[in-house]
């Protein structure tokens, strides 16, 4: 599965969003009804369904939705969906508290528990950069930011999608040529907690972040590219975003 904001249900919850955004919480509604009556697969199910959650006015109401999209979450079994369990089993059990049914509560909140260890993706793995890179190199944390001026990153980060890793080499800073290096963690890693559970349900960009090295092990040279374009518009939305990363 490749998560891609050219999906047309993905484009639907997007307008979705931006409706909410906009303060207007009853278009919204319409429009994520309409993305999940117009879905095509259990992914699609799945996240149409987490944005109708939020649409709720009751308790049985939200716990009936949230089911909805456990029911499809669990059928499409794979690691861009798995991260979203810890949270989606939670407001489950929040909802079993708030209805009083403490046994449900708790075997949620245990199952939620126990999603949330280390990711269960086990890649290839992809970093991309402008910087020069061999075979055998190392990359290491405590570099400055590919997007932030100033800040020091504490973490390397990488996908598991190489067209996600396209995407960042393309917004990196620097005159050098877009790479795409297959790279290696050397020791425990995490989901990159500022796109996890964010904007979509989960870490549909297999997005991972780790403090340990990475070794570079291969480079790709096909990916799927944006256009000039598309490139400027993101480039403008990154320099007018406000708040700060979880570094």
């Amino acid at each position: 599965m490749e998560f891609s904001p050219a999906n047309p249900v993905i484009k639907l919850c997007l307008q979705g969003m931006n409706m909410e955004d906009n303060g207007k919480p009853e278009e919204a509604l319409t429009i994520f009804l309409q993305a999940f009556n117009e879905v095509t697969d259990d992914f699609e199910k799945f996240t149409a369904a987490h944005y109708v959650v939020r649409h709720q006015n009751t308790v049985v109401d939200k716990l009936r939705w949230l089911q909805t999209a456990l029911q499809y979450a669990l059928k499409v079994n794979d690691d861009a969906v798995n991260s979203a369990f810890p949270a989606l089993y939670q407001h489950i059990a929040r909802c079993y508290e708030q209805l009083g049914d403490a046994d449900n509560a708790k075997k949620n909140n245990d199952l939620s528990a126990s999603f949330a260890a280390n990711p269960s993706d086990k890649g290839p793995f992809y970093h991309g950069t402008r910087a020069d890179l061999q075979v055998g190199d190392m990359l290491t944390a405590g570099r400055l930011s590919n997007y932030h001026a100033d800040v020091i990153m504490n973490h390397i980060y990488f996908t598991a999608m190489v067209n996600g890793a396209g995407f960042a080499a393309a917004l990196a800073k620097g005159e050098g040529h877009e790479r795409v290096y297959i790279v290696e963690p050397k020791g425990s890693y995490e989901n990159d907690p500022n796109v996890t559970d964010k904007k979509f349900p989960g870490n549909p960009t297999r997005s991972y972040r780790t403090r340990e090295p990475m070794k570079i092990i291969g480079e790709v040279t096909e990916w799927v590219r944006l256009s000039p374009e598309a490139l400027q518009q993101f480039r403008e939305k990154l320099a007018n975003t406000k708040g700060e990363i979880i570094n």
